[in-house]
């Protein structure tokens, strides 16, 4: 087992800088810290923090490390994971990496310095060095909604939606109505959920007999940021797409506040569909179609998953689906109902 010693050989520093870049001390410089976390990923050097959490003795709390705790369906997710820790007699201790890999190490460390006995990770990015030692380390640990592949991952369960069947409903849906210059606002393509969701838009585009065009491609970071950069850039083409797909809520809801700036509105100007259903799509004018994701089941299926792992059981990955619920931002018919 590789010794912190070892760690600072590797990236050319003193053991002290090892020790300060893991308990995130604000004097390392970034260049230091980003090559001590590399040796620490490389070697699968376990801190303390992570051999703690390999012990026998239970506090019955465990640990959820969320990507965006602004984005609703993650605070939807949150939700449901402590009603079904409660109802287990766990209590769950809540951090938010903000899509911010340094971040979602700083909860990992910090969460395992408290003792939890398991984590629930969402993953941002592709991960991160301390969540990666961890899982490598037998840390009890499950992947929900997004997951990381790689060597020493394939035994954490994942609970995930498989959202493809709904994307592929959803381009039936806009063919129906008349829609076929298309785009995406895509997630980030180091997740696997902004990867799988461009993929499966692509192919149900082309079983329909349509094509997926580069300049119909627009990279954004489930922010609402971008989402209404990328719709801007759409808007401006010489043929803009006559309806816009965002595959997460807070992308399509900067989509409509630029649709709007323009002068434009939904769906005359161009019709608007996400991924990820939230309760307020009901309350905007239009009402916004959308895919929903079985949030609440995801939840608790992770938690029963993770207290499997901690309470000394095999878990297994699970996978759900998702639904399209169809509204008025893609032109449809006056009055029609989900």
């Amino acid at each position: 087992m590789p010794a912190i010693k070892d760690v600072a050989r590797r990236a050319g520093v003193s053991v002290a800088t090892v020790s300060r870049v893991l308990n995130d001390h604000p004097s390392v410089r970034t260049d230091t810290r980003e090559r001590v976390l590399a040796a620490v990923a490389d070697l699968g050097y376990r801190p303390n923090a992570v051999a703690r959490s390999l012990r026998t003795d239970q506090t019955r709390t465990l640990g959820l490390v969320i990507s965006d705790v602004l984005n609703p369906f993650f605070t939807e997710l949150a939700r449901s994971v402590e009603d079904a820790a409660r109802e287990l007699d766990y209590s769950v201790i809540i951090g938010n990496a903000d899509e911010r890999p340094d971040l979602q190490d700083h909860h990992v460390r910090t969460l395992m310095d408290r003792r939890i006995d398991g984590l629930l990770v969402s993953p941002t990015d592709g991960g991160s060095p301390m969540m990666l030692a961890a899982a490598r380390a037998g840390t009890p640990m499950v992947f929900v909604d997004r997951w990381i592949e790689g060597e020493g991952l394939d035994r954490v369960p994942v609970i995930r939606t498989d959202g493809r069947g709904a994307i592929r409903a959803l381009v039936a849906h806009l063919c129906a109505l008349g829609h076929r210059r298309v785009a995406i606002i895509a997630g980030p393509a180091a997740t696997t959920t902004g990867r799988e969701r461009v993929d499966a838009f692509r192919s149900a585009l082309a079983e329909f007999g349509l094509e997926l065009h580069e300049d119909h491609i627009g990279q954004g970071d489930f922010q609402a940021d971008s989402g209404r950069r990328v719709t801007g850039r759409f808007l401006d083409l010489p043929h803009p797409p006559d309806a816009i797909f965002a595959a997460d809520n807070l992308m399509a809801l900067g989509a409509m506040d630029e649709i709007r700036a323009r002068g434009l509105r939904v769906p005359d100007g161009v019709a608007l569909a996400a991924f990820d259903d939230i309760p307020w799509f009901v309350h905007t004018d239009p009402p916004i179609t959308a895919i929903a994701q079985p949030t609440g089941a995801l939840g608790h299926a992770a938690v029963r998953a993770l207290i499997d792992l901690v309470e000394g059981r095999p878990a297994e990955s699970v996978t759900l689906s998702a639904r399209l619920v169809t509204r008025r931002s893609c032109g449809e018919p006056e009055g029609s109902k989900p």
